[in-house]
């Protein structure tokens, strides 16, 4: 049976941005984390950042992490190629939601990658791993923190205290949480404006709905989603999901047996996806994956069993109703 998105969490996750590649730390990385973290004004604001930082620790650090369940843990990079950064996201114990943190370099400061670098682990953590809720603390002080916080959502909460070992105790913060409404009320139209993307529905003669995985190194890999893609600038939905259909699946549609159903409209970090939903009940040829997708044909009733993109999920209560 498929699991929850935190359940199947793979440790090796990358994600990608229009300047960065956020990707899983090496040991490789020692030398660039070392000389980014050795200055104050980096490690003051940060609970676990040694000053002064000591020689070949960040070697001995980084060969100690693990793939501890409920914890992605990723070097900053540009495409360039240079590491400039870490972020991390934390499931919170005894509360649904999980906790963010991050640390720039100095040299890097100023540029706005801290707020691409977490605006892409917001979308990891609602889009991918379902999570209801993200907490960040900063110290009242690390107002450059804050403002990135501020700018894609979080709200202040109120204030706490967390562990710092490497301050000698105990550190005074404030705590800011982001929902997924908030994120979708907050942020402006991201750069790549609206996206159009036609999916389909196709049921077969005992009721049941076909879904397909994306498979590996694909955005929201490992998501079940109904069948369709991208509407080119010269299409129709209804010809973008012909083309699609024969494309993907081998199978020919007509545009007559494409019913419109319903539609999603959501917002992604690169993009804002507005998709109709058709149902079909009729086609010619033999279902056929020929993306390596892998193909599910599911009884409405368990289509909630199977993770989804978010843009997908509140269309089953509505493809559920109608069938």
């Amino acid at each position: 049976m498929p699991t929850t998105g935190a359940e199947a969490r793979a440790p090796e996750v990358r994600l990608d941005t229009a300047r960065l590649i956020l990707r899983p730390l090496r040991l490789a990385d020692a030398a660039a984390i070392e000389r980014l973290a050795s200055e104050w004004e980096v490690a003051r604001h940060t609970s676990h950042i040694p000053h002064p930082y000591p020689p070949g620790g960040a070697a001995r650090w980084l060969s100690q992490q693990h793939h501890e369940p409920g914890v992605w843990l990723w070097g900053i990079v540009r495409r360039e190629g240079d590491l400039i950064g870490c972020i991390e996201l934390r499931l919170q114990e005894g509360v649904p939601g999980a906790s963010v943190g991050f640390w720039i370099g100095r040299p890097y400061w100023g540029r706005g990658y801290c707020t691409e670098a977490l605006a892409a682990v917001v979308d990891h953590a609602f889009d991918a791993l379902d999570l209801p809720r993200l907490e960040a603390q900063a110290r009242a002080e690390n107002v450059a923190s804050i403002r990135v916080q501020e700018k894609l959502g979080f709200r202040f909460v109120g204030h706490g205290e967390i562990s710092a070992p490497a301050r000698g105790g105990r550190m005074a913060v404030e705590r800011r949480v982001l929902l997924p409404a908030d994120r979708a009320a907050q942020w402006p139209l991201p750069p790549g404006g609206v996206v159009l993307v036609a999916a389909v529905a196709l049921i077969d003669v005992d009721g049941r709905v076909l879904l397909a995985r994306r498979p590996p190194g694909r955005p929201l890999a490992g998501l079940w989603e109904f069948p369709g893609g991208k509407v080119r600038p010269d299409e129709t939905p209804e010809a973008a999901l012909i083309r699609e259909l024969r494309e993907e699946l081998a199978i020919d549609v007509a545009a007559s047996c494409l019913a419109p159903l319903a539609f999603a409209s959501h917002r992604y970090s690169t993009f804002h996806l507005l998709m109709p939903l058709y149902a079909c009940r009729v086609w010619q040829g033999t279902v056929t994956a020929l993306e390596d997708q892998e193909l599910a044909w599911v009884r409405p009733v368990r289509m909630a069993d199977y993770p989804m993109p978010p843009a997908d999920r509140p269309l089953v209560a509505q493809l559920r109703d109608l069938l």
